[in-house]
């Protein structure tokens, strides 16, 4: 487990134990409540660690443990936090929206409905995951095998026509669909920051100094001992290194480098 995945799951088992042994209104402070987004703006994030139910909690974070850790070390501390609290923003922010438009839905308004659990933030994380590795193999309830981009259609499908027809009541589909919206805006945005940095066709000499800079950064990777290397992150490092070996340098994506760089520069 890397480190922001672990600390987010004892930062939530805590939460729900203050929660179940403090005052009620403890976590009704903390709870969304979309009709007060204005008047309480702080519950936008601390909605995300308040759990109605030990059930509650326990898949929301099985799901942060199976897919975090390897988007972690993929995006790279900083990336993986900013996806995360965004994907839960954006969950509010969508059940926002949806509560004023409520009287156009089955539902009515859900303005007043109280919203918790860290189900945003959670599947922005699923829905990342599905982006880098769409094709891997997710095995519902430990039996059924479904890729991961096909696990995330049918949530998204789900998500939607529970919450337009209020199937499932007690459930914050609009959150499940914003945590997906966030989680793509970020990924969106962040991937044309990274394209505005790299240099441009016309610029022959940057691309030379980059190549050679290329060359001394993989002859560090080569020098890595794995076995010093956490589980998680050792596979990945030789997941990278094979590719570099089967397709070349420019193969390799800026996450891909920036990763390896990490490793490297942590020992």
């Amino acid at each position: 487990m890397t480190m922001w995945v672990r600390r987010l799951i004892v930062a939530n088992v805590v939460v729900y134990f203050l929660t179940r042994s403090a005052s009620p209104t403890l976590a009704r402070s903390l709870a969304f409540i979309p009709a007060e987004m204005f008047l309480r703006p702080w519950t936008v994030i601390t909605y995300m660690f308040v759990h109605a139910t030990f059930g509650h909690l326990f898949f929301n974070m099985l799901g942060l443990f199976f897919f975090g850790s390897r988007l972690e070390v993929r995006l790279g501390a900083r990336d993986f936090l900013c996806l995360y609290f965004l994907s839960g923003l954006g969950g509010a922010v969508l059940s926002f929206l949806t509560g004023l438009a409520g009287h156009y839905l089955p539902t009515g308004s859900l303005l007043h409905v109280p919203i918790v659990g860290a189900s945003g933030g959670v599947f922005g994380v699923l829905y990342a995951f599905a982006r880098f590795w769409p094709r891997d193999r997710i095995f519902i309830w430990g039996i059924i095998p479904v890729q991961a981009r096909v696990l995330v259609i049918f949530l998204a499908v789900l998500s939607l026509w529970s919450g337009i027809t209020g199937a499932n009541a007690g459930v914050a589909h609009f959150a499940h669909l914003g945590g997906f919206v966030g989680g793509w805006a970020y990924l969106n945005w962040r991937e044309r920051s990274i394209r505005r940095r790299r240099p441009g066709p016309a610029e022959p000499s940057t691309i030379d100094v980059v190549t050679g800079r290329m060359r001394m950064e993989e002859e560090l990777w080569r020098t890595v001992p794995l076995n010093t290397l956490h589980e998680v992150n050792r596979m990945e490092f030789e997941r990278i290194l094979n590719k570099l070996a089967s397709s070349g340098s420019r193969s390799l994506t800026p996450d891909e480098r920036a990763f390896m760089n990490r490793m490297a520069g942590a020992l």
